[in-house]
């Protein structure tokens, strides 16, 4: 199961697992950011490469505004994951 919130902060906070039957859900949401955003991690299990892709080609689209995704808590498999796949050069990551 996934789905996102929004917290009162204005972060977008993930829950569950983002494989590829989510990625037309998170890329719907995704494409309503304009500007600047936080992606809260802290509830999220598991990231596919399908899910990774989803949130490079939104940080692409936002990096052409100067706008970025910061992505914060993040557990220490999807930690490895991005630093494997050299996502921790691409997105901040607090």
């Amino acid at each position: 199961m996934f789905n996102v919130s929004r917290g009162g902060d204005g972060h977008l906070r993930l829950h569950g697992r983002l494989d590829a039957s989510q990625t037309e859900l998170i890329r719907k949401i995704l494409d309503e950011v304009t500007k600047s955003c936080t992606l809260d991690f802290a509830e999220l299990d598991y990231i596919s490469s399908a899910g990774l892709g989803v949130l490079l080609a939104t940080q692409k689209r936002l990096n052409e505004s100067g706008h970025n995704l910061t992505i914060s808590h993040m557990n220490r498999h999807i930690r490895e994951l991005f630093h494997i796949a050299g996502f921790d050069l691409v997105f901040e990551i607090d």
